[in-house]
């Protein structure tokens, strides 16, 4: 009798950046998977919390990748790159996916080859508890997975070699719009997204970031950045219009010129994002349905 080939080697990447507690409590829940085959990765943005030393004596089988400074995304990239499994978890510092959620990931990749991306339902870790776990352990949840054209980056998987292949994450976006450009470089490379309610990453929202002008600016910027790499010609015109109408709009509004700086910025960086250009089928961007509004109103 022939012995059954092993499960396929499963990395998963978290990038972390002063989250050390939450980040120790992520490491713990991973520990608890129902998967034999996990290779683990954290690359540390430069914490100067004692992130790095806490990874280094408390889970010395984790393989820890320490940057100097905060380089945003372009950090993650350094994690896939080592990445060894034919399939990539990608975490936040601040989720974790449930124990029996590789596995799960794993069967979905296996049975369907044009599967680029497996989309986690990710749930907010304060509001998934009592009855909803209880639904969840009894399968009350697996109502199917559905096709999307995006993905929460705080928990999903990913083909590696589909990944390498289209590029990993846009390292000149620095933060935010990485998961939707490289949902739209997946599509063009003919694979599908899926997410899948009963495959469950728990995130603890934190909202530190939009206490500053960072969150605002990088969503502005990278925003135009999306819509002119990814957009027909069409389509980019008129998105662009519109987003400057809301940046004059809610700069006004809010009387804020963080929204002007970040559109300069656009701009400048222009010949970064056009030297990149690939315009995506038009039906990708009308189903992504993405709501460009949402950026001015969360950060009033």
């Amino acid at each position: 009798m022939m012995a059954s080939s092993p499960q396929p080697l499963v990395s998963v990447v978290m990038l972390c950046w002063n989250r050390r507690d939450e980040v120790n409590e992520g490491l713990r829940q991973l520990q608890r998977s129902d998967y034999p085959r996990l290779e683990i990765i954290v690359v540390d943005n430069g914490s100067e919390d004692g992130t790095a030393a806490m990874v280094a004596s408390s889970f010395p089988q984790v393989s820890l990748l320490p940057l100097p400074k905060n380089i945003g995304i372009a950090a993650y990239n350094r994690g896939f790159a080592v990445a060894t499994g034919q399939y990539i978890i990608v975490l936040d510092d601040d989720s974790y996916p449930l124990p029996d959620a590789p596995g799960k990931m794993v069967s979905r990749f296996e049975r369907d080859p044009t599967l680029g991306v497996v989309a986690f339902a990710v749930r907010n870790l304060s509001g998934f508890a009592g009855e909803a776990y209880k639904r969840h352990r009894e399968g009350g949840e697996a109502a199917g997975c559905g096709e999307q054209y995006s993905f929460n980056g705080a928990g999903f998987g990913v083909r590696r070699d589909l990944f390498q292949r289209i590029g990993w994450y846009p390292e000149e976006f620095f933060l935010y719009w990485n998961e939707q450009d490289t949902a739209f470089r997946l599509l063009a490379a003919g694979y599908r997204i899926e997410n899948c309610p009963d495959i469950v990453a728990l995130h603890k929202f934190s909202p530190r970031n939009r206490s500053s002008e960072r969150a605002p600016f990088f969503y502005t910027r990278n925003a135009f950045w999306l819509i002119w790499k990814h957009y027909p010609l069409d389509l980019a015109l008129l998105t662009t219009l519109r987003l400057l109408f809301h940046v004059v709009l809610h700069s006004l509004e809010q009387r804020s010129l963080v929204y002007l700086r970040a559109a300069v910025a656009a701009w400048r960086g222009v010949s970064v994002v056009a030297a990149k250009r690939k315009a995506v089928a038009r039906q990708s961007v009308l189903k992504a349905r993405i709501s460009y509004e949402n950026i001015f109103t969360q950060f009033r």
